[in-house]
Order: C-alpha cells, then structure tokens, then sequence
C-alpha cells in the first residue's frame, strides 16, 4: 500500500524538479537556452535568448531556428547540416556569425544537442547560443598584430602543434601556412635538435614566462628545403580558453651573423697587423738603441757618454712599451706593471747600482693605459729614477727607490717615484732647470695633462695625477 502510495508522490517531486530546473533554465541570462522540435521549430525562449538575440519569446515560438542564420549560410544550408551533425555525433558545436533583432550581427558559439526518449524517438534538440563577439573582436585584432609583425610569428599549443602563423613565418620557413597548421612545432628545429626539444618544451610550459629562448647559446632552425639559419627566438605564454599556449617570435638573423663574421675576421687582421707594428717597432728602437751603444764606445767624454746612455735608456723605455703590447692580446692598453718589472733592473744595471746599497721598490695596481699614456708614463719614471740613480745617493750612501701607481679614484690615476736620499737643494729651480731629464718630465706631465707635485726631502718625491683615456 505504501508502494502505491509513493508513486504520485515521486510523480510530484518529478514534476517539481522540472518546474525548478525550468525556472533556472528561463532565468539565465548569459547563455540563450532554447528548445527546438524536431523539425527545428523555437520551442522555448528563455531570458538569455531575449538579451542576446533581442526577440521576445511570443515572436520567436513556433519559427524556425533558421531566422538566427545569416543569408550567405542559410545558402549553404548550414541550419540542416548543424542538425543533421547533432544527430549524427551526438553533439554539435559551432562558431560562427548569427542574428539578432535587425539583423545585427554577432558572433555566436553554438552547441546543439539532439532530445532523444526512450524508444529512440526523436524529440526535439536543445540549443545553447553564447555571444563571445569581444572575443572575438579581441582575437581578430591579436591576430592582426601577429599578421603584422615583422618578425615570424609561431603559435603552438602544450602538444607543440602549430596553431597560428603569420606571412613572415610563411617567408623565413618556405612553407605554405596550410603545410604548416597542425603540424609539430619540432618541423621547423634541425633534425639534431627536434627529438630533444619536446622536453624542452615541457620545461617551458611546466612554468611559462616571457623569455628568450636558449639564452647566450646558438639557435638554429630550419627551411622546408632543409637548409638551416640562425635565429633569435622570444617566448610569450598565452592564456586561452583552451589552456596556455605559446607564441613565438622569431628573427633569421642571418644578415647580422655575417657581419659580426667580417668583422671579427676585420679585428683579428687588424690585430695581427698591430701585433706586427708593435713588434717592428720595437726591433727599430733596440737596432738604435744598439747603434747607440756602439757610438759610446768610440766617446771618451763623460759628458757625452752620459747623454748617450739617457738616449738609449730612453729608446730602450719605448721599446719594453711596445714589447709588452706586442706580448699582449690588448693592443690599445699597455700593462704597466710588466713594464716596470723589466724596466727598473735595466736601469740599475745601467747605472752600475750597488744592490747591496741601493733598492728598489713598486706597487702598481692593475692599471691598463692606453699607448698614448704609456709612453709618457714610461718615460717620466725612466727619466725620475735616471736622475735618482744619478744624484740622490751620492759616494756610498744607501737608500731606497719606490714607484707606486694606482687608482686614486675610478677615473684619476695617480704615478708617484720617490727616494730617500739626499734630496734636492732649496736654491734649486725646478721649473727653470737646465736638465733634460726635468724638463722631460715637465712637458710629458703637461702631454698627460697631469698636475705635478715635487716634495723635495724625507722623502724627495715626484707625484702626478692624470684622467685615465677610455
């Protein structure tokens, strides 16, 4: 008896449930939800339907759902094929341009579902109609701005299938874009590069940012006639209704590789030409600074033999100069402390020092000098430790040379040679002297544009403070 009893009740709830489901259906508003018979006649309107297609429900029921086609699909009898799908799939689903009140249009994504009962009898179809017109406004103008671009333009999805392309990919590529659409992405990557790429490809989408790819390396692609050409790639994640994706940029940097290739080739014949100057240069200055030694042997005069020995520790500063270019990768800038560390026990050696009475001391920083700096710096310490050597330790006075250059601060550098011997006198006038050696180093410092400082005693020093050239 309860049996019995439970049927209407189970027939009340039934029909409850479909009033509700009815009225939730009637109230959407984002989605027009309808109903078709079977032969594709509006069987039902709900509030959705009127804010998209702008009818009320009393003008639209009972026509056929073909009053929402345009003309042009309405001639390739689209409304019958969509239903004839739904029937056949199960389920169809569409994009495309529909009507609305005035026939204003709008872009439309349809799905269309066939009502079946029990026996297999058709009844009717559901129809949900979403206008995604911003959309696709949206994508229409993305696509232009891909279209546009002057570099090749690549879209795949997270399965690497190419989804977009633009004419420059058809250009660079040499493929049409229908021989490019579905394909793999790794169709365009050097056979030695493709099977590892789909890992990277994952890597890439696992955590997705804007990037270059395979930054500081070489990347290649490749030509549908197989040939291969570098490229610069930029990667830039997408966020679609279907997931992330990812767009390509691409640039055949071709033309740049070539040139950055004549132009090495250019510097690397320039430096050997350099190389060879500097070690002519340097060959020359030890064939006069020989000459000049041959000269002091035939010259009793102690007066000229003196200026003699200047000359040729002067020539022989120059020389170490361009040697130690010559040695060098770095053609426009002289490490000075490598001269220094052959020039000064040349110069002792000259002078016949005492070792045990006279030393000698340098600090030098890592100061790279342009030649044009180098040669005057060369030469004012050749000329200030000369004239050390020849008058601050007089008869069997000890004492200490030191040559100190460094960065006094990022730009300014700072050359200071100092003694503790005697000193030089008071009476002395050190702007109006008459020795070349002092005069030298007055108008070196002012070739320098340096400014010079002269402490005469404990200790006697020579300092100059000079701009350092790029």
């Amino acid at each position: 008896m309860s049996q019995v009893q439970d049927v209407p009740s189970l027939q009340r709830a039934l029909r409850e449930s479909e009033q509700q489901f009815r009225l939730l259906v009637e109230s959407v508003r984002d989605y027009a939800i309808f109903m078709l018979d079977a032969e594709g006649r509006i069987a039902s309107w709900n509030a959705g339907s009127q804010r998209i297609k702008g009818y009320t429900a009393a003008e639209v029921l009972g026509k056929h759902f073909s009053i929402f086609y345009t003309p042009e699909d309405i001639a390739k009898g689209m409304p019958e094929k969509e239903l004839s799908c739904a029937m056949r799939e199960g389920r169809c689903e569409v994009q495309g341009w529909r009507l609305g009140r005035d026939a204003v249009r709008f872009m439309a994504h349809v799905v269309i579902t066939p009502i079946v009962d029990e026996s297999g009898t058709l009844r009717g179809f559901a129809k949900v109609t979403r206008d995604i017109s911003l959309h696709h406004a949206a994508e229409q103008r993305f696509r232009q701005v891909v279209e546009s671009s002057p570099s090749a333009m690549v879209m795949i999805n997270m399965q690497g299938v190419i989804e977009m392309v633009n004419t420059q990919a058809e250009r660079i590529f040499g493929y049409t874009r229908a021989e490019l659409l579905g394909q793999q992405v790794e169709l365009l990557l050097p056979l030695r590069l493709s099977q590892h790429h789909p890992h990277l490809r994952e890597a890439f989408f696992s955590q997705p940012q804007s990037r270059p790819m395979g930054a500081g390396r070489d990347l290649y692609a490749r030509r549908k006639d197989g040939s291969e050409f570098p490229v610069e790639i930029g990667l830039n994640p997408i966020e679609t209704d279907e997931g992330t994706k990812v767009l390509s940029a691409i640039v055949d940097i071709s033309d740049r590789k070539q040139k950055e290739q004549k132009i090495q080739a250019a510097l690397e014949e320039k430096n050997i030409l350099l190389g060879e100057i500097h070690h002519r240069v340097k060959n020359n200055l030890q064939i006069v600074h020989s000459l000049l030694d041959l000269q002091s042997s035939r010259v009793s005069d102690p007066v000229a033999l003196e200026m003699l020995r200047d000359s040729q520790n002067r020539i022989r500063s120059m020389a170490l100069i361009h040697q130690s270019l010559y040695l060098s990768n770095d053609f426009a800038r002289v490490n000075l402390g490598n001269v220094l560390e052959a020039l000064i026990p040349t110069l002792l050696e000259s002078y016949s020092v005492d070792h045990s009475l006279i030393r000698y001391e340098f600090t030098v920083d890592d100061v790279l000098l342009s030649i044009n700096q180098a040669i005057p710096c060369g030469l004012i310490i050749n000329e200030l430790i000369s004239n050390a050597l020849k008058h601050a330790f007089p008869g069997a006075r000890g004492g200490t040379i030191h040559v100190e250059l460094a960065h006094q601060t990022e730009d300014i550098v700072r050359l200071s040679v100092s003694d503790d011997g005697v000193g030089i006198a008071p009476d002395v006038d050190l702007k109006k002297t008459d020795t070349l050696g002092l005069q030298l180093v007055h108008l070196l410092a002012d070739q320098l544009g340096a400014t010079l400082k002269i402490k005469r005693a404990d200790p006697t020093r020579f300092e100059l403070c000079f701009s350092q050239q790029d």
